[in-house]
């Protein structure tokens, strides 16, 4: 649109649509004093508009059997709805009322606040949450994105609205939104409800850049900490999400540790060994770096045993090229695992949104398919070798 906001939109025929506001704006492009601020707005755009209150918007979608919901990550925040198709209308308004007209009411802004300490509290109390946290610390040391997106109590509490109305001012920039659609309506008819709710919008575009990050040294530490179990996350940086491997680390950490139950690190340490419930790993990639971890649970004298473990698989993966056989294995089922979340129409939304943020397109299922069959076995290897160098693996452990 002429402010800069973007639209996308896919048709479907189902009965219920989805829609959302995607802003490329999120815990890393707080400063110091303002951390947690990202994630304390997307609780408190909901409790009160110059036309409503929170009840009110709540009810606004409940109403007619809908969902309203947000959620912040280190680099975008999304406000998005799920609804019955003939309520478009309703839900775009609704969104965009939230989005420009919020007054963040200090009564509001105060009993939201006890809420988020109390969504700290029960952070602490979960140790296989918690890690993930510090090890960003560990991993991004002294960088904005190694901060906690739940910010601390001591700066939540002290947040105005003053400081609320200075970060929007400051990160929500039109040109860095896209309003994302999953429904049955026609294109014409979902540009014309963004522009009659979004369009008179004043254009308002970024000219700062975020703080690049580009020192990471490996580290290891251990933290005592009264768990049943002992903890671990190891890992390393990766690769950002424009890196040509970025896709074929993808497929590696679902062969590594991914959602199947027959990952190479599920098999090792749970169904050989039944030394960990859950075994894990993950590759996030952000816009200039990226990360890669592994995460495990288990007795506390299973410890170096279960890093010996994975270890072995590091370096099966490094020393030895994938097979025809395995390699196709492995394609298919990360084939498949796309094919089936697809077919989840709200995180379908989510993520036409957010491709569309970050390249300005969106690939079809067949051109992704395409890219994931066009990964060969040494493109894997060599990653393995970046990736899983040993020299280059930080460690974070719960004792």
């Amino acid at each position: 649109m002429k402010n800069g906001i973007r639209l996308i939109h896919q048709q479907v025929e189902s009965p219920a649509a989805h829609f959302g506001i995607i802003v490329n704006t999120g815990s890393r492009d707080e400063l110091p004093k303002e951390q947690g601020i990202a994630h304390f707005i997307e609780h408190v755009i909901f409790k009160g508009t110059k036309k409503r209150k929170a009840y009110h918007i709540i009810s606004r979608i409940e109403d007619v059997g809908g969902e309203i919901n947000a959620y912040t990550s280190k680099e975008e925040t999304a406000v998005y709805a799920s609804f019955l198709n003939k309520y478009y209308d309703r839900s775009m308004e609704l969104i965009s009322d939230i989005l420009t007209n919020s007054t963040f009411p200090d009564r509001e802004l105060d009993r939201e606040k006890e809420v988020v300490l109390e969504e700290i509290n029960s952070y602490k109390d979960s140790p296989s949450e918690l890690i993930f946290d510090d090890f960003d610390e560990l991993l991004f040391d002294g960088h904005p994105i190694a901060r906690n997106i739940l910010g601390t109590p001591e700066l939540v509490k002290s947040f105005t609205r003053e400081d609320i109305f200075r970060f929007l001012q400051n990160n929500y920039h039109t040109d860095q939104m896209v309003l994302s659609s999953v429904g049955n309506i026609s294109f014409e008819k979902f540009l014309n409800l963004a522009e009659k709710y979004f369009g008179d919008i004043p254009a308002h575009l970024r000219t700062r850049k975020r703080l690049l990050f580009d020192h990471y040294t490996p580290g290891i530490r251990r933290v005592k900490r009264d768990t049943f179990q002992t903890h671990c996350v190891i890992g390393n940086i990766a690769y950002n999400s424009k890196d040509k491997k970025r896709m074929g680390m993808v497929l590696l950490n679902n062969i590594l540790g991914g959602q199947s139950m027959n990952s190479r690190l599920n098999l090792a340490l749970r169904e050989r060994h039944g030394m960990a419930y859950n075994v894990e790993s993950n590759y996030t990639s952000y816009s200039d770096t990226g990360q890669f971890n592994v995460y495990f649970g288990t007795e506390h004298e299973n410890l170096e045993r279960a890093l010996k473990l994975i270890t072995k698989e590091f370096r099966l993966l490094k020393n030895k090229e994938l097979g025809t056989l395995q390699l196709s294995k492995a394609k298919r089922q990360l084939i498949g695992q796309i094919a089936l979340s697809s077919e989840n129409r709200d995180d379908l939304m989510l993520t036409l949104g957010k491709s569309f943020l970050l390249y300005n397109k969106v690939d079809s299922l067949p051109k992704i398919y395409q890219k994931i069959e066009a990964i060969t076995g040494k493109e894997l290897q060599e990653i393995a070798n970046e990736i899983f160098n040993e020299s280059r693996l930080s460690t974070l452990i719960y004792e």
